[in-house]
Order: C-alpha cells, then structure tokens, then sequence
C-alpha cells in the first residue's frame, strides 16, 4: 500500500455494529471521513416510527455527509458521487449490500471489510449468530480486501475471541464491534507502512452463515438441552426463540443449562414426553431430549400480547396443570 499523508475515507455501514469503527476512524489524526453511505431511514417497531441508521447519527454529530441509497448497484448517481469525493479507501462495517465492481474499484487503495468471524469460515449475513446457535466456543474477527464474493478477499489481520456459554448474540456482538474498531485501526496502521501481507482464504475450508429466518426459532424439544440453550441465546435479538403453550406462541428469551439445587433426575423423568414442563420449588424446567432425558431451566418467557417476564411469573399466572408441556 502506497503512503498516504491523511487517509481520506468512505465509511459503509448501518447498525450499531458499525459504530465504534466509525468512531475510532473519526477520532484519528490521520484519517479523514469525508462521507458515510447507510441504508435509508426505515419505520420501525409497534409504532412503526421512522428508524434513523445508528451510524447516520454519528455521521450528523460530526458533520459528516451521509448517501443513503436503496442500493448502491442501482443507484449510478450514488456512485458517480462517491467518484467525485476521490476517496484513497472504503471502510465497509455490516453494511448488508455486495459491492459491485464500479464501488471496488473506485478507492486508490481498495475497499477493506470488517468481518465477524474467523474467515474462511461463517462467510454470509449472521456469523455471530450461527457461531453460537452452533454451540462454537471461539470465534473471532476479521479485516479482508473486499472482492466481488461474499466474503472471499484477501485477509488482513484477524483476533480470536472466546465465547462465554451464557452469551447471547447481541451481547457478543457489541464485544465484537469494540474489538473490531481497534481491528480496523491497527489494519489502516499496518497497510500504511506497507505492514501487510494479505493472504488468500482457502475456499475448501469455507463454511457459511446464512440469513436468520423466524422459522428458525421454532425450539424442538426432542433436541438437547444445550442444543436449545444456544439456539436460545443465538437467536437474540432477532427472531428469537419460540414454541406454543395451550396453542398460543410462547417466546423464550432466557434458558439455563444449570439446574436447580433439587436436581433434575433423569431416571425419574424419562417417561415424560419431550417439552412436559416440570416445575421444582421456583424453578421451571422443561423436559428435552429424544434418547437421553435432560432438562432446560426456563428463565425468562414472554407470552402473546404481554411483556417479558420471570419463567415463574409466568407459571404462576397460568395455574399449570400437571402434565402440560410446550410445542403443542
């Protein structure tokens, strides 16, 4: 990478993923924002209010001029603008649209890509997501040049992170959008003194994250507990997990692989068919496993047209009858 004095840069992102890589390449003397290109302005929630991208409001704090096109592919003006600005590079962060060629090819120096996992693997839209709900206890983040694929640059640098067994996703993605920021700013450093090597990823270890679905969310008992558990955790904020209690939809916001003092014994609940809810002092426990009898510890439920609340509250309100069970 040829030295540049003041890196004059386009930063593409959306959410709050995208925010603290904007604010640390805001913050650094030798790097200047001269636009930011966002998805537009969206109704959002019950209300359906307008939802202004949280990296638009950023931008606006600091003066910093904004594109918000539908697509960037068919919005030519859009490009012709991003032309005309002359960027040296592209720093694009959970953008959610691919790139085509007259994007790529327009910064002096290439479009560099912040991504959360550990390419080659979890290429796609929800790497974080699909790293837990897969029961991974590592995963990590990685800066690439971007190509014409989804995903399968050049990488640049990346950083191992551990998953903690309890973390939901968007909890870890906010570790990981810190952790990301500092990434990209060591990455700018690097590739600024010619410190980079970029490597090629092995397509033959590739694996992929696909798009989240609320189908998805749909809990199987007859599963594993801890199969539940992360798909639990995994699917937060966004569908979140679900099942049905005297036919209505139940979401489940919170589970727990430990159980109670009173422990769950196998033996004694094996006859009982998978989802049959089991209720031991103040603790809800839910009969999982095809096989093996195991057990989830409900914590926080949220039934249809009510707020969130403790699994127990729930139960106490719903005089549980004994032998009911979730999924039906």
């Amino acid at each position: 990478m040829t030295q540049v004095n003041r890196l004059r840069i386009v930063f593409l992102g959306t959410p709050e993923f995208a925010v603290p890589t904007l604010e640390a390449l805001i913050a650094q003397p030798n790097v200047e924002v001269i636009a930011v290109v966002t998805q537009p302005d969206r109704p959002a929630g019950r209300g359906q209010k307008i939802h202004v991208p949280p990296s638009k409001r950023l931008a606006l704090l600091h003066n910093i001029p904004v594109l918000q096109p539908e697509s960037l592919a068919k919005s030519p003006e859009t490009v012709e603008m991003l032309r005309v600005l002359n960027p040296d590079l592209i720093v694009m962060v959970a953008f959610g649209q691919i790139l085509k060629k007259a994007v790529l090819t327009l910064p002096k120096l290439g479009v560099v890509n912040l991504h959360a996992s550990l390419l080659p693997a979890y290429r796609g839209a929800a790497p974080i997501n699909w790293a837990i709900i897969n029961g991974d206890r590592e995963t990590g983040i990685t800066t690439m040049f971007t190509e014409a694929g989804v995903d399968t640059g050049p990488i640049l640098l990346k950083k191992f992170l551990p998953i903690d067994p309890d973390i939901d996703a968007e909890a870890l993605a906010k570790q990981m959008s810190v952790a990301g920021a500092k990434l990209v700013v060591e990455t700018l450093e690097k590739l600024a003194i010619d410190g980079l090597q970029p490597e090629r990823q092995d397509d033959s270890r590739a694996t992929y994250a696909p798009i989240l679905t609320k189908e998805l969310g749909n809990i199987d008992w007859t599963h594993s507990a801890a199969s539940i558990h992360n798909l639990v955790r995994g699917l937060i904020p966004w569908p979140g997990a679900m099942t049905f209690f005297r036919g209505e939809v139940l979401k489940i916001w919170k589970t727990s692989t430990e159980l109670p003092s009173g422990e769950f014994t196998a033996g004694h609940h094996d006859s009982l068919v998978p989802g049959t809810i089991i209720v031991e002092g103040k603790e809800v426990l839910v009969r999982c496993g095809d096989r093996t009898a195991e057990a989830l510890r409900l914590l926080i439920v949220q039934p249809v047209n009510r707020a969130r609340m403790s699994a127990i509250d729930w139960i106490n309100g719903a005089r549980l009858k004994s032998g009911e069970r979730l999924g039906v």
